[in-house]
Formats: C-alpha cells, structure tokens, sequence
C-alpha cells in the first residue's frame, strides 16, 4: 500500500485578504492540474461570511469528510472585526491542528534575495532555516480560567501543558528533518531556568533523543538568548525546535529576517505518519483594512503550495517554485512589501511566466 496521501486538497479561503491569496495559490495549483499532476481541489465555504450567515463554524461531519477524502487542507488566513471572539477562527484552526493531531508546524525560515534580509552586512546566504514548532500542547490547549473577572482582584490563569509524548515527537521531527537533509546541528529553546519543571522535562528529552543522532550536533539555548542570537547572526542555526508558544513568536521574528510575513509560508504536519492529512497555510494574518484593494502579497500562498506538493509526494516543486519566486523578486516583479509596484495578481503571474 502506497504511503502517499490522496490528492485531494481542501481550500478554505478565509477571512480578509484570505481569499485573494488563496485564489493566487489555486492559480498555480491549476498549472499543475494541466500539466498532469492528479490534484482534485474541493473548495469550502468556511469562515467568517458562513459564521456571520448561519452560524457554522467548522461541522464535525465535515471534518471527518476531509479526514477520509483528503491529503491536504490549504487556508487562506482567519480573522474578521465582525466576529471580535474569532469563534469561527479558533474551531476551523484548532479543529484542524488540534483535531487531525497535526502536532509539527514547520515554518522554513529562508530569505530569497539579498534585500529583502533587514540585517546590516546580511544576505540571502545568511538566512536559511527550519523551525519545528510544537503544535498542540503548550499554553494553546486552552486549560486555565479567570475568577473575580471585572474586579480589581481578577484572577486568569492559563496553564502550559507539556507530555513526554509531545516534547518527544516533535524534537524527533527536527532530528529526523535534520539527518534527511544533511544538516548538522539542531537547536533547542525553552526557559528552563524559569520555568522549572514544565520545561525541564523539553531539556531532558532534548539531551535523550540527541544521543540517537550522533552525527548531528545538539545545542541548548534558552528562548530569549535565541532571539538575539537571531537578529546578530542567524547563518548559525540550521533547524530549531521549540515548544507551541515560543516557537509562534520564533517563527514571527524569522518571518522578519526573510523579507516580511508576506514572504512566509508554513506546513502543519503529522511527521510520524506521512500519509495522513497536512494543513498548509501562510502566516500573515488576514489584514481586513487591505482586503479588496488587490495590493496583499501572495508570494506566500505561492510558497506554501510548493511546501503542500511536497507532502503530497511530488519532491522538488517546492524548489522550483522558491527559484521562480526569486526570479520575481530579482526582477523587481512583486508587491510593494517587497520592492516592487505590483499587484497581487500580477505578481503571482510573474511567478507562473517563470514556471512555464
């Protein structure tokens, strides 16, 4: 029995300037389509329209649908002022991660030209990285509450929750990625000096699993040493693993140093099983105030499409399309974030001339 997942694609377009990116990235999947690749894509009305219509969020009869049709779910980005406790964000996302335990997000932190990296005496050279980030555990799982709430004795706690199952797999994820690709170091960060036993227990496991992988170096740096390791020379690190919180503004910081949150995609994985279903979506949030205007950056929905065929079992597209990205860019043939003058349509043809 084949390893691969199916090929059909879910796409949730979102909220904002969701749907346009999503769109750009349809276009390039449909390039494949002509080319031969057989991708079904599914499109879903989910998001805050449908929540703001009916209510809907995200069905469980729906969730089991993709669960058993689909290889892959591509979204856009959520989040609507018309929808200020993001009710219709957090079941479509957490569903998703959470509910297909998709416990890798996996966000390469690579800069395609030189000016796009805001570093002094820095280039493209210097910035070339993957963060494995712990998807469902942490302070996201959403265990704490709030007493006295609206008084001055108001108590809220949220509680971060960490497994040896958890900590083990995902520091196995980066260990793994790292052998597959020839790199020779991994990095681990927590705030095990403060945080005493939750994150003891990431240090341990980090010290435990290395000692599999002997060729690979393993270094230990606490959260806030990483990020300013980061912004003075980020050529030093080649994979980091770390927990749900710390790795949401790691990935945020390495989204700065590759030209912005327009230049960033990201896959949501079940490393350990590679036929089960992955989530894919760029990292830039849904931007309301520039939704309709045709302006919104769409290279990394393009991106994340080239992380999505990846998984989908058709190895080197994910280069390919990075390559005609930077031809763009090169070019000067991309959105204002990035130097350019163009719109986000003409952008994205930009990448597609050079594909073909």
């Amino acid at each position: 029995m084949s390893s691969l997942p199916p090929r059909k694609i879910a796409v949730i377009g979102g909220d904002g300037i969701g749907p346009e990116v999503t769109r750009e990235a349809l276009r390039l999947l449909e390039v494949y389509q002509r080319r031969g690749l057989p991708l079904e894509l599914w499109e879903l009305d989910l998001g805050a329209e449908r929540y703001l219509r009916d209510g809907t969020t995200f069905p469980r009869e729906l969730a089991e649908q993709i669960r058993q049709e689909c290889g892959a779910v591509l979204l856009g980005a959520l989040g609507d002022p018309r929808v200020p406790g993001l009710e219709h964000a957090r079941d479509i996302l957490f569903g998703l991660r959470f509910g297909f335990d998709l416990y890798a997000n996996v966000r390469p932190v690579r800069a395609l030209a030189d000016r796009l990296v805001p570093l002094k005496g820095r280039g493209a050279r210097d910035v070339d990285l993957v963060v494995f980030r712990e998807n469902t555990e942490g302070i996201y799982v959403g265990m704490g509450g709030q007493m006295r709430r609206g008084t001055p004795h108001e108590i809220a706690i949220n509680e971060d929750v960490n497994t040896r199952l958890g900590v083990e797999r995902i520091i196995v994820a980066a260990f793994e990625y790292a052998r597959r690709h020839g790199k020779t170091k991994v990095t681990m960060a927590d705030k095990s000096n403060a945080m005493r036993h939750a994150h003891e227990l990431w240090l341990r496991v980090f010290d435990e699993v290395s000692r599999r992988y002997p060729e690979i170096r393993a270094q230990h740096v606490y959260v806030d040493a990483l990020c300013l390791y980061l912004l003075q020379d980020p050529s030093q690190f080649e994979v980091i693993v770390t927990n749900n919180l710390f790795g949401d503004i790691v990935t945020d910081l390495g989204a700065g140093l590759q030209g912005g949150l327009g230049m960033a995609g990201s896959a949501n994985l079940h490393v350990a099983d590679p036929s089960r279903l992955g989530l894919f979506e760029p990292v830039h949030g849904s931007a309301p105030p520039l939704a309709g205007q045709g302006v919104a950056n769409p290279f990394a929905a393009l991106l994340t499409v080239g992380l999505l065929l990846e998984h989908l079992g058709f190895p080197g597209e994910e280069r390919r399309i990075e390559a005609a990205v930077a031809a763009a860019l090169e070019a000067g043939q991309c959105t204002r974030d990035v130097g350019g003058e163009l719109g986000t349509e003409a952008a994205t043809r930009a990448v597609l001339e050079r594909l073909d």
